[in-house]
């Protein structure tokens, strides 16, 4: 009883460590976004400039392959920099996105998107049902979000881009299930290897349930948000 009681309490604070990073990176985001948009010079800096703002795009896309593959192999203090980083480079690009909706929609798509994602991580905590399965029908889902988004970029179908962010909010939804029950795998996975680093993993953690959130607001957003 002790051990299992132990073992609990290891975990929590794993998951608690998670969320505090997962917090700081949506903070830093948010700052961010919130200085570039009170910035013309800045605004215009990302906006007029394809260079910088593809670059941004594909900072972005390289920091989360690097921090995914080789974030264990990184001293601890890396780790950390590269995740706070990439949350200040999503920060710049953010700013271009949030420009366009009333703060009043995005507030409100806030406030879903944070009562969605903490109801479907209370369950990926709970449950006892092996979400693994449902792994591949998530994965295939976000391809195809990604397909489709392309194609419609073309075709401006106004009825498949609001299916394809209804199909984006119950993946993310789902995923944040599945991830928030992987995050309790890879405590077991750092408790029955020592030389894995727990706070790597912690931050690893937190870039995935940072992108699940990130994803999961902009649908909402997307849905329900009044541009202005």
């Amino acid at each position: 009883m002790k051990e299992n009681t132990l073992t609990l309490q290891g975990l929590n604070s794993f998951l608690s460590k998670i969320f505090m990073w997962m917090f700081f990176g949506l903070m830093i985001t948010a700052l961010t976004s919130l200085v570039v948009t009170s910035s013309p010079m800045l605004l215009q800096l990302i906006v007029s400039n394809r260079l910088v703002f593809f670059g941004i795009i594909i900072g972005e896309f390289a920091l989360v392959v690097v921090l995914s593959k080789n974030a264990l192999k990184y001293t601890y203090a890396k780790t950390v920099s590269l995740f706070l980083f990439y949350s200040f480079l999503n920060g710049l690009t953010f700013s271009v996105i949030l420009l366009q909706y009333t703060g009043q929609s995005i507030a409100t798509a806030f406030m879903i998107a944070s009562v969605v994602f903490g109801v479907m991580a209370l369950y990926g905590y709970v449950t006892k049902t092996d979400l693994t399965p449902f792994r591949s029908f998530l994965i295939v889902g976000v391809v195809g979000i990604i397909v489709l988004s392309i194609v419609n970029m073309f075709l401006g179908n106004g009825t498949l881009f609001y299916l394809i962010n209804l199909a984006g909010v119950v993946i993310f939804a789902g995923l944040t299930a599945y991830d928030l029950q992987k995050m309790k795998s890879l405590y077991s996975y750092s408790v029955k290897n020592n030389d894995v680093s727990q706070g790597n993993l912690a931050v690893t953690g937190a870039l995935t349930l940072y992108l699940d959130f990130i994803n999961l607001f902009l649908f909402i957003l997307r849905l329900t948000g009044k541009r202005r």
